[in-house]
């Protein structure tokens, strides 16, 4: 800020403050949780905890991920992620690129972004899907989880608008020395739109993680369930059919609040894990560079 007027420098720190502000009103209230879930149920019901642990025990977290059955949802959630989202990312690209054209290059064009929009905004309902899913067979299986939401339509949106923003002289040029549509969309559309794809990737990751409520209705048994519809029996709903003699007797040394914080960062833990990968495309500039002249 050396030789910057007043004015330049009361703005930058006013915009350092602010940012500092949106931070800590961001970065506190995890901390609390976190606090919460490693402290005593007594300290928590006390009103002792704030920022750090009061009393510090691991009980919750004993209570949450110390069953077998945690370790087969949490198996379940991670293959969902794993076959989830590559499948998600490929139906978005090859259905957000040629949507992308104009009527010129794909004559149906229209008729089939129209097709899409529609399914956001009509919906068969509750029973319909369901029906439909029993219907073809995968009713109660790990595919249960996985086709029905295959196509993320609003993904597909956001996605062909980028494709749309990317100059045509580049896939011209490409034309010109003989490369074919798969070659313009695998060599020029994909690596030029990698911010994109890396953002619609974590909401992909984040939407297969977070998901509970396919589990508790798709699925029969809860040794079928992934790893946010178990969590939702045990610790939300307290479904009694799945916790043992031992369990209720360590749910008495517990509280609500010590259990729900515990699973907040459970589930949260891999979601944090993933995104420092994927950070750095945000601030990656979306075709900076990419025609000269």
């Amino acid at each position: 800020m050396v030789g910057a007027s007043f004015g330049r420098r009361l703005f930058i720190v006013c915009n350092y403050l602010f940012l500092l502000a949106v931070a800590a009103a961001c970065l506190l209230p995890l901390l609390n949780v976190l606090a919460i879930s490693f402290s005593s149920s007594s300290a928590v019901a006390a009103g002792q905890v704030t920022l750090w642990p009061v009393e510090f025990s691991l009980k919750s977290y004993e209570f949450v991920i110390g069953k077998p059955e945690f370790g087969n949802a949490f198996l379940i959630s991670v293959l969902r992620v794993a076959v989830g989202m590559p499948l998600n990312m490929l139906l978005t690209i090859l259905i957000a690129y040629p949507l992308s054209k104009d009527r010129r290059q794909f004559r149906f064009r229209n008729a089939y972004a129209w097709y899409f929009v529609l399914t956001m905004l009509f919906s068969g309902g509750l029973i319909p899907w369901f029906m439909t899913i029993k219907m073809t067979g995968i009713l109660d299986t790990f595919w249960a989880l996985i086709l029905p939401g295959a196509v993320p339509v609003f993904n597909v949106i956001l996605l062909l608008n980028f494709f749309k923003s990317l100059p045509d002289e580049i896939e011209e040029a490409a034309e010109i020395d003989g490369a074919g549509r798969w070659q313009a969309l695998w060599r020029i559309a994909v690596p030029l739109s990698a911010p994109a794809i890396a953002t619609l990737t974590l909401f992909c990751i984040v939407t297969h993680w977070n998901s509970w409520f396919e589990g508790l209705i798709l699925m029969n048994r809860p040794e079928h369930y992934p790893l946010q519809s178990y969590l939702q029996t045990v610790i939300v709903g307290r479904d009694m059919a799945l916790m043992t003699a031992a369990d209720v007797a360590r749910w008495a040394e517990i509280s609500d609040r010590t259990s729900k914080a515990a699973q907040v960062f459970v589930a949260m833990l891999p979601v944090l894990l993933v995104y420092p990968f994927l950070q750095k495309h945000f601030a990656e500039g979306i075709v900076m560079g990419s025609v000269k002249g």
